[in-house]
């Protein structure tokens, strides 16, 4: 933790000498000491030291200065840090003026000059004047803070993607939080110009994209490289296991991802039947140890950047990305996954983001605290949300078309939920309608067995159906299947006609090779893919083996 500041502030230079030596002798283990003799200069520095998260736990002004009184600085020296002490070093010749300010701007005490010995006439009066700060202080958060609306979707966006990287943030309601509003006041930003976001270096980025963001906190946005042995898009578990394979082997390996690594398992809160952790481990943890062991192999992490298509020239590879920049690599490796298919109910979309939200169970946990949550899906993503919610929601209700979770959840997540007092499964059920002005309020349910709906109040909905691949920006001639799942392996140059148009090589295609050779696509964006974590990393892995027996015959 940062060690709070003594401020002093004094025009006369050997004045401030000796009371910054008189400081920095009694407080200097404890305390930061910052010093100068310009008002304007230290008013200025003040709002830098705000924006950074640093606290002043006591200021010592001189009353006589040229650009400002001493009563003046303290004043508006209250508006950044309220909680501050204030003491004013005065000449006896303003004795009655310091008086007055004890009246009119809430000083906390005033200090006659000379101050010798301060054994005597200064460490008593700071002393107190620390104890009583020291015991109503709570030390200020150190990181990324957010200000914006709790219901804006941009704020989500945002935080889910912080979150999503493991990044610690402070999240700062500016209609609930007084230090959010102060921050804003500070730096006169405008509350349509929300959300800002705030750094430890005490820059600001207000209603930034999230390159921007990720640029800031020292993400690459550009690739390192000329030329690339592989390129692998999307850092979900396939991915990241393509990674680590890519890497570990030698390949010059690029790992280029949208958002966070982790996809869908990524925003789990509990995964419990992955291989070698019989406690369980979060999406987040899992996500965490593969790219922390991709990057030692060497690899390139690209994040967040977003790949908009897939050129070919010659035997090689362009990428491009949203950015408008180009990667060059000689395999490309396709691991984007799947989205949650969004639910077509009447209103849904109008509060997406702002109560109501596609896998985000953890980044806005908290704001489901006393409220009624719903979600949508009978699958483990939905049952892990529903555990997790159930710490901070008064109710969960899990909401199915069918009669029960039997055929979709497995069984431990079945009696977790059985034993959890909160949950509640609402078979077939589904929702119709989402009601609510500037965010979610209610929602219109409908008993499929009953023939009858009812209206509920609704903290948020999380939405966990389907599986839509995401495969749309793929613009490149690549055989899918009718959902739009990516088609690998020679069963597919049997199944498709157009296969052999594309394909004109000899040799029929590797296992999870598409019909353009030397793309491949792994983990759930395949079609015929297991679905699973483990098989997920199983392919990524088999991905990196046919790279090289591709890059061995080119």
């Amino acid at each position: 933790m940062k060690k709070p500041i003594i401020f002093a502030l004094d025009d006369d230079s050997a004045v401030l000498r000796a009371i910054v030596r008189d400081l920095r002798d009694a407080y200097k283990k404890e305390y930061r000491i910052l010093a100068t003799e310009s008002a304007k200069e230290a008013l200025d520095s003040l709002k830098e030291l705000k924006n950074k998260g640093e606290v002043v736990a006591l200021f010592l002004s001189d009353q006589r200065m040229p650009e400002m009184l001493g009563v003046e600085f303290l004043e508006k020296a209250k508006q950044y840090y309220p909680e501050a002490k204030r003491i004013l070093l005065t000449a006896y010749s303003d004795t009655e003026a310091a008086i007055r300010a004890i009246n009119e701007v809430q000083l906390d005490y005033y200090l006659m000059k000379p101050w010798d010995p301060p054994e005597e006439k200064l460490y008593p009066i700071i002393n107190d004047h620390l104890e009583e700060w020291q015991s109503t202080f709570k030390p200020e958060f150190h990181g990324i803070k957010i200000v914006g609306y709790q219901w804006s979707p941009k704020s989500h966006m945002i935080k889910d993607f912080l979150s999503g990287n493991l990044i610690p943030y402070q999240w700062l309601d500016v209609e609930s939080s007084n230090k959010g509003q102060q921050i804003m006041d500070i730096n006169k930003i405008d509350k349509k110009d929300l959300p800002a976001v705030f750094f430890e270096d005490g820059s600001f980025l207000v209603s930034p994209s999230l390159p921007e963001v990720g640029e800031k906190m020292g993400m690459s946005g550009l690739a390192q490289q000329r030329m690339y042995d592989v390129a692998i898009i999307g850092a979900g578990p396939a991915g990241l296991a393509a990674g680590v394979y890519g890497g570990s082997e030698g390949l010059n390996t690029l790992l280029v991802e949208k958002r966070a690594p982790g996809g869908q398992a990524g925003t789990s809160s509990r995964i419990e039947n992955y291989l070698g952790f019989p406690k369980g481990l979060s999406g987040a943890d899992l996500s965490r140890r593969a790219i922390t062991q991709a990057t030692r192999f060497g690899i390139e992490f690209l994040s967040p950047q977003e790949v908009v298509n897939i050129k070919l020239k010659d035997n090689y590879k362009i990428i491009e990305l949203s950015n408008g920049n180009e990667i060059n690599t000689k395999a490309v490796v396709i691991t984007t996954g799947v989205n949650y298919r969004k639910l077509e109910a009447k209103g849904v979309d109008n509060f997406t983001g702002a109560g109501v939200y596609y896998g985000a169970a953890t980044t806005e946990a908290n704001a489901c605290k006393g409220k009624d949550v719903y979600i949508v899906g009978g699958g483990n993503s939905a049952g892990q949300a529903a555990m997790y919610l159930a710490n901070f929601a008064d109710n969960v209700f899990i909401m199915v078309r069918k009669p029960d979770l039997k055929s979709s959840m497995s069984q431990y997540l079945i009696d977790q939920i059985k034993g959890t007092e909160n949950i509640s499964i609402l078979g077939n059920t589904e929702v119709k309608e989402a009601i609510g002005d500037t965010k979610l309020e209610e929602l219109v349910l409908l008993d499929n067995e009953k023939k009858e709906e009812r209206k509920v109040p609704a903290g948020a909905l999380l939405i966990f159906i389907g599986a839509k691949p995401y495969t749309d920006w793929l613009g490149l001639n690549i055989i899918k299947d009718d959902k739009g799942f990516i088609e690998t392996g020679g069963n597919a140059l049997v199944k498709y006609s157009d296969f052999k148009k594309v394909w004109k090589l000899d040799r029929e295609p590797f296992l999870l090779e598409t019909c353009q050779p030397g793309i491949f696509a792994a983990g759930d964006v395949r079609a015929g893919a297991m679905n699973r974590v483990a098989s997920a990393v199983g392919e990524g892995a088999m991905a990196i083996k046919f790279v090289h027996e591709y890059l061995a015959e080119n």
